[in-house]
């Protein structure tokens, strides 16, 4: 009887079993819609033809994308299932990848993608798919960081598809030859292969030359149109390029300068006027016999009278104020006929008018790469010391957005005044007084003497120390003396005087700044010539004299800035770039104190939140 009973069980599991895996087979895998990812690996895994597995995994990761579900896809993309396709196969997966590797921004699939193919690996698609294929191919190269490949791509594309946007290809296939390093360049240069992709590249090289104004590139590029007149290029040039060509003839003549020369803000105005005009009489490009520029003091004048003045007098160009009331006085016009350059920034709450463009030292801009340059460093439990004040205000607004962008956190922000007890201060930022507050609980609790050591916060992994030079000159012993010397800090340009101090900098070593070029750069030939011949020309002052050189040399280029998306201008401020509502942003150096005096340091890799368009939206946040 047992052993009957036995042999029931064994058949029934044996029925079980069978229907089980009848069960399995009959998934018809052409129909199935797979919920999860890990379903349709499941389902494919049991599948014996091979091929029909490929095609059901690659049916389901379109479909996944098709859902904004990249993810998923990724996960059924990145399958070794996948190991043993053909090159039908692989070639679909390679375009459903390139698509979920852009859309999740996941620049090491982009890379692994773009080490497998060519190119020209584009042109394997049937040709209603060769425009997308390539399309999402050159921005595959380009988040791999591979933009000489993106532009060859691009390059191929337009031999390839007659009904492509020529004027649009042409602006992206210059703007990843921009981005790609001198010595790449140069290095496929010698190997290019093709009339097309061999006056790309020349075309690149030339415009590469130091030193070359705007006249001369613009002679450069008429050059290369008539050596290359069958070129793609020659008839349809980049619109960055056809703008430098027309910028001698659009540039402005009749230039004035509107600052402050007598009141608080004299000396701030008369160091920006000498930069504008040391620039100005620098410029071998600037023709002297045509160009004239008047100078006029806004200190006790109402600048909506003055401009209105100027605009009656045909002026092309105004550059200020540099008051941020008097600017914000601008605002009320709905469109200014005589475009100005203002020397500050409009309130965050206010929309600038039509012709109205925005260039100052931007503190708001520092923050921004203080935060960024710490997430790239993975730092990002953070504490910071701004003073009180209006300026801290919109300086501390600014760090928070762009933290909470780069999620990162603010653990604590402690606001100061330059009189306060700088010790109580630090204490409270690092968690000392919360530290020895506990211990008088316990005291007061258990009744009983509690030996107490202070300790420091532990989650926190760097600090933003907002302080000028004397101020952090205290600040940064007291983070050491409360046990946080080991925690990283970082700080704004107003930290370094510009003139090296090593006894008085010492207590200042290892922090590090954001500061720019004019102040940073290893070898700049105008500022040397500058201070050879005015040697008062430093600090805060020689900051404002780089803020006038480079109004003047943006003075030039607004157009270029403003219609030329990516354009940009290496100045003594740093590396300045125009938003779409004509707001100038700056991208500064950086150095870190040793032994007391400011060393260089190399740039890091920024999120994309550094792309101009983004800033702008955060500005308008603000």
């Amino acid at each position: 009887m047992t052993r009957y009973r036995l042999n029931l069980r064994i058949t029934a599991l044996l029925m079980a079993m069978v229907l089980l895996f009848a069960g399995c087979a009959s998934v018809n895998l052409e129909s199935h819609v797979a919920e999860s990812a890990s379903e349709a690996l499941d389902l494919a895994a049991s599948e014996s033809d091979r091929q029909e597995a490929h095609a059901y995994l690659l049916r389901a990761a379109d479909r996944f994308q098709n859902q904004n579900q990249h993810r998923d896809a990724r996960t059924l993309l990145q399958s070794n299932q996948f190991d043993a396709a053909d090159e039908q196969t692989r070639n679909q997966l390679i375009l459903l990848s390139m698509a979920s590797a852009t859309a999740l921004d996941d620049d090491t699939w982009a890379e692994d993608i773009a080490s497998n193919i060519a190119p020209g690996h584009f042109l394997n698609y049937d040709r209603d798919l060769i425009n997308r294929a390539a399309k999402l191919q050159e921005q595959t190269y380009r988040l791999a960081g591979d933009n000489l490949a993106a532009a060859v791509t691009l390059i191929l594309l337009a031999e390839a598809d007659a009904n492509a946007d020529t004027q649009s290809l042409h602006d992206a296939i210059w703007q990843n030859l921009k981005q790609t390093s001198d010595a790449k360049l140069a290095d496929e240069e010698g190997r290019a292969i093709g009339y097309e992709a061999q006056g790309w590249l020349e075309l690149a090289a030339i415009l590469r030359e130091p030193g070359a104004n705007l006249d001369e590139q613009g002679r450069m590029i008429r050059d290369w149109q008539n050596n290359w007149p069958d070129h793609p290029a020659a008839s349809t040039p980049p619109a960055e390029l056809q703008l430098i060509a027309s910028l001698a003839d659009s540039r402005p003549e009749k230039v004035t300068l509107a600052v402050p020369l007598s009141g608080p803000l004299a000396s701030a105005g008369a160091a920006i006027r000498d930069g504008f005009f040391a620039a100005y009489y620098e410029d071998e490009s600037a023709d002297r016999e045509k160009i004239s520029i008047r100078v006029v003091d806004t200190s006790d004048s109402s600048f909506p009278e003055l401009y209105r003045e100027l605009a009656n007098e045909d002026q092309d160009l105004v550059v200020g104020p540099l008051e941020k009331d008097a600017l914000a006085a601008l605002a009320d016009m709905d469109s200014l006929p005589v475009p100005v350059l203002g020397l500050n920034y409009l309130p965050s709450d206010t929309e600038a008018p039509s012709g109205l463009y925005q260039f100052g030292l931007s503190a708001e801009d520092e923050a921004r790469q203080i935060a960024d340059r710490m997430n790239a460093e993975g730092i990002d439990q953070i504490l910071v010391l701004i003073p009180a004040g209006d300026w801290g205000d919109r300086l501390e607004s600014a760090l928070l957005k762009r933290l909470e962008h780069n999620e990162s956190v603010a653990l604590d922000i402690e606001r100061y005044y330059r009189e306060d007890n700088l010790r109580a201060v630090t204490a409270d930022l690092l968690g000392i007084t919360v530290s020895r507050d506990r211990a008088i609980d316990v005291e007061r609790t258990a009744g009983i003497n509690v030996e107490f050591e202070p300790r420091r916060r532990q989650d926190a992994d760097g600090i933003v120390m907002v302080a000028e030079p004397t101020v952090a000159r205290q600040f940064k012993p007291l983070f050491a003396f409360y046990f946080g010397g080991n925690l990283p800090v970082y700080s704004p340009s107003m930290v370094y005087e510009g003139n090296p101090d090593p006894s008085r900098d010492r207590d200042l070593n290892g922090v590090t700044f954001t500061d720019t070029p004019w102040i940073l750069s290893d070898d700049n030939q105008f500022r040397s010539v500058v201070r050879e011949a005015m040697p008062d020309i430093r600090g805060q002052l020689g900051r404002l004299f780089a803020m006038g050189a480079d109004a003047w040399n943006l003075s030039k280029r607004l157009p270029l800035l403003r219609q030329v998306e990516g354009s940009s201008i290496d100045g003594q401020t740093g590396k300045l770039a125009m938003t779409p509502v004509g707001s100038i942003h700056r991208e500064q150096l950086w150095a870190q104190f040793r032994n007391g005096t400011p060393e260089k340091l190399p740039p890091v890799e920024t999120p994309e939140i550094t792309e101009i368009q983004e800033m702008d939206e955060l500005t308008e946040q603000e």
